[in-house]
């Protein structure tokens, strides 16, 4: 398979410069080892999304790109592509689940993207049928080179910031980022470890690299968990990058994540989506499963609704 290189995410990174946040890295002294967060909270959109999302409509050629850009999510990659559309001043058209968390959906609509809300499952086939109407160009989640090299300016910071790391820990679902992080990370440190962190309800990426292929599980099964930026499975591009760059895997329980989203806010003063805050509960839970040395957990998003959080930070 043709991996993402070093030199495709070197040019993304020059292309979301001064639209994409280079976040700092967080020293954790509350922790158990030496770990720091990597807050992609503090994105122009809440995630980390905004990076492949704006790198890929760069790349659009700039006529095709008039005519508009469409994207299937469930809220982060929305708001990065209607982001991006508005700062190309191109129309765009954004297709989320009718879950979708209500303070993400306001948010690509206060971008001027215009948000098409469809039954759990459909957002894929809709999202086709815009981009045939509209005779406009698809920008998908993760199933995309250029997504994934725009996600592994996250590894070229991580590196240039703490240039000993030992263990960086990504949140996996799609795989975009993880991929793009997990290029960088083996290019610039060879001997640093990538490993993954999903919800165990929303396991198939555990289950697929344990295997060896792809493993599907149902939207219905996906669903359970409260990590809503966490429910898709990878594509065969993005599970072709595991396999090759990531090193290890841990699962976290639900009661795990909403601990981490408590331990974020009050001891790091972070505000962590459920999906963000993966990372954070591996170390907090799972430590002896991981290897040891210098840590950087990224912290993917923090576009949670108010209520939710409240109601998280109580639990």
């Amino acid at each position: 398979m043709n991996l993402v290189t070093l030199d495709d995410i070197a040019a993304a990174a020059e292309r979301v410069a001064g639209h994409a946040v280079r976040t700092p890295l967080v020293a954790a002294p509350w922790a158990d080892r030496p770990l720091w967060i990597k807050p992609e909270s503090l994105q122009p959109v809440g995630s980390f999304k905004i990076r492949g999302a704006f790198n890929a409509v760069a790349g659009i050629d700039p006529q095709r790109r008039a005519r508009g850009v469409v994207a299937y999510s469930s809220g982060n990659h929305a708001q990065a592509v209607a982001y991006a559309a508005r700062a190309f001043g191109v129309p765009a058209w954004i297709v989320v689940p009718e879950d979708t968390p209500r303070v993400k959906v306001e948010a690509t609509r206060a971008h001027g993207a215009e948000v098409v809300l469809v039954k759990t499952g459909e957002r894929e086939s809709a999202a086709y049928a815009i981009v045939e109407r509209e005779d406009a160009t698809l920008v998908p989640p993760f199933d995309d080179r250029a997504v994934i090299a725009g996600q592994g300016t996250i590894g070229l910071e991580i590196v240039a910031d703490l240039p000993d790391v030992d263990l960086v820990l990504a949140p996996v679902s799609g795989g975009g980022l993880i991929s793009g992080i997990a290029a960088a990370i083996k290019a610039l440190r060879p001997q640093a470890q990538v490993w993954a962190v999903e919800p165990e309800l929303a396991g198939d990426t555990a289950a697929s690299l344990a295997k060896g292929e792809l493993v599907s599980w149902s939207v219905a099964d996906r669903n359970r968990t409260i990590a809503d930026g966490l429910r898709s499975q990878p594509s065969e591009l993005t599970f072709g990058h595991q396999r090759a760059l990531v090193d290890g895997i841990v699962t976290v329980s639900e009661d795990e994540i909403r601990s981490a989203v408590a331990t974020l806010a009050h001891r790091a003063h972070l505000v962590a989506e459920p999906s963000g805050a993966v990372t954070t509960a591996a170390v907090l839970h799972h430590g002896d499963k991981l290897p040891p040395g210098r840590t950087v957990a990224v912290l993917s998003g923090g576009n949670v609704d108010p209520d939710a959080l409240v109601a998280l930070l109580q639990s």
